[in-house]
């Protein structure tokens, strides 16, 4: 998968990544809870120069942690999560994009595994590995993006 188009429900955010994700995810935490307003998030992450800028003013930027190290946005129209920029000290930056925002949601690879699966809402009914606590989920991370950039997705 290269080029893909994505836009929120409403039509007012869009823009494109216009190389194959490095992976995707689910996440728990309690703050992709707050900030997806559902039991966890599915993210697709991507090498931030990888994702064309969307308009100016179309998306709406917040931090829902300090210190700042992502910045999450959403569509200033409908309030839709549209994309989060991680910017670590030491590491690549990177644009996560929710899943439901990729126009062809099959082209976007298997997710690897749930992260802080022990603030999750409900159980999970699949096989994916399930990393508890912040320690294990941040290390999990850290591995597959790791084995993305060296080139063993």
């Amino acid at each position: 998968m290269d080029r893909q188009h994505c836009a929120c429900g409403c039509g007012h955010v869009t823009f494109d990544v216009t190389t194959a994700p490095l992976f995707r995810f689910f996440c728990h935490c309690t703050i992709c809870q707050r900030f997806n307003g559902a039991p966890y998030a599915d993210v697709v992450v991507y090498a931030a120069d990888s994702v064309t800028p969307a308009a100016p003013g179309t998306v709406a930027f917040a931090t829902y942690r300090p210190p700042p190290n992502v910045q999450r946005g959403k569509c200033a129209r409908c309030g839709a999560p549209a994309m989060e920029r991680l910017a670590l000290p030491l590491m690549p930056k990177l644009t996560m994009v929710p899943a439901p925002m990729h126009a062809t949601a099959a082209r976007l690879p298997e997710p690897r595994a749930h992260v802080f699966y022990e603030t999750r809402l409900a159980d999970s009914d699949d096989e994916l590995p399930k990393h508890r606590g912040y320690l294990a989920s941040q290390l999990a991370f850290t591995r597959w993006l790791l084995a993305a950039k060296l080139g063993r997705r």
